[in-house]
């Protein structure tokens, strides 16, 4: 039986399944954003891209701007904090003919981020945040070009602002937004906590809204649709090392059987996949060394030595990857260990803000130098 979820469009783009792939900092470049693709259908969105290194023509973050030939609609998330570098950057993306949606990131909780009053620390200043918002949509609207936003509840459980983000966005015309059910506080420790997908839901009523937090199964898709009422899942660290996770989900969502997981051998051949696009990317070098931090992924809970592991995660060569793939035991079956939550998780802590931040939640001064940073920062 299909899960009785309305049909998502964002902008002009039919989204089915209604499942979109988080951009993450130094994973969803267009290697993987392929592998993704090759399962099944969705939204599949670039890595972080800073507004400031676009306007500067920074040649690093136009290589990661890269998009697959077959790949539509182009995804691109683009971070920022001042409305005029926002507008110049969407301006010269559609301009150029880069990118056909813009997401905006206002979810990063990374300290170096939020204490200088970027990423989910800038929801909180109203007046910005929507004047960033009306800046992007203004300078996309008449291309056609959707512009959403992805945020968290809030900075900490005692300043949440999510509830006025998503109406704030929606007013100035963001075509959906999502949620990430965590504060900057809890960074990726602890359970996400979907009843406020479902507040957001409730709150924001004539664009999609979408719930991101704890997908590592297609059933957890399928749960966060039903418990919430949201339009549309986004997935983040539960694909990491689980392209085929995709694949799960289209099947989900069409009331298909679920395939069964990939033993070792499949892996191996997928890590393999990964490789050679990632080396047509970035070449030998700098490719094979992007592979390594997926390898403890694509490995987690399969019956691999610690010797074996440990050579992997060095690897320098698609030869010498091959090599040690040919030592794994092919027939292990896919284990239920590899499951559960995977990637960062970490604890939660204390956010640290720009000097007086917390002051006046009005306030539309762009923080000094929050945007000085490349991509993937």
């Amino acid at each position: 039986m299909r899960a009785a979820t309305p049909n998502l469009k964002i902008g002009p783009y039919a989204v089915d399944p209604p499942v979109v792939l988080a951009p993450m900092a130094g994973i969803t470049n267009v290697a993987f954003r392929r592998m993704c693709r090759e399962y099944g259908g969705g939204l599949y969105v670039c890595e972080m891209i800073t507004a400031r290194a676009v306007v500067e023509r920074d040649p690093k973050t136009r290589h990661m701007m890269t998009f697959d030939a077959g790949e539509s609609p182009r995804s691109m998330q683009l971070y920022g904090v001042d409305p005029a570098t926002m507008r110049e950057a969407v301006k010269i993306i559609i301009g150029e003919g880069l990118a056909d949606h813009i997401d905006t990131n206002w979810g990063c909780p990374v300290a170096k981020v939020c204490r200088k009053g970027g990423g989910a620390a800038l929801p909180y200043k109203r007046r910005l945040f929507g004047n960033i918002i009306a800046a992007c949509v203004e300078a996309a609207a008449p291309h056609g070009v959707p512009v959403t936003a992805k945020f968290r509840v809030g900075i900490d459980d005692q300043h949440h602002t999510y509830l006025d983000a998503g109406r704030i966005a929606e007013a100035e015309g963001a075509a959906s937004v999502a949620l990430h059910a965590r504060t900057a506080a809890q960074r990726y420790s602890g359970q996400a906590d979907w009843a406020h997908i479902a507040l957001l839901k409730e709150a924001v009523t004539s664009i999609p809204v979408l719930g991101n937090g704890d997908i590592f199964t297609a059933s957890d898709a399928l749960a966060m649709m039903a418990k919430t009422g949201c339009d549309g899942v986004v997935v983040g660290r539960g694909c990491l090392g689980r392209p085929w996770l995709f694949g799960e989900l289209q099947a989900a969502f069409a009331g298909e059987p679920i395939p069964a997981g990939p033993n070792l051998g499949e892996v191996a051949n997928v890590l393999r996949r990964h490789a050679e696009l990632l080396v047509e990317h970035d070449g030998p070098d700098k490719g094979i060394r992007d592979l390594r931090k997926h390898m403890a992924w694509y490995f987690m809970g399969f019956p691999v030595g610690s010797d074996l592991r440990r050579k992997l995660a060095m690897v320098t060569t698609r030869s010498e990857l091959a090599a040690l793939l040919s030592q794994v035991d092919r027939e292990a079956p896919f284990p239920e260990a590899a499951e559960g939550p995977r990637g960062r998780q970490g604890s939660p802590g204390k956010v640290t803000l720009p000097y007086g931040w917390l002051d006046d939640r009005d306030d539309p001064s762009v923080p000094l130098g929050a945007d000085l940073m490349h991509s993937g920062g």
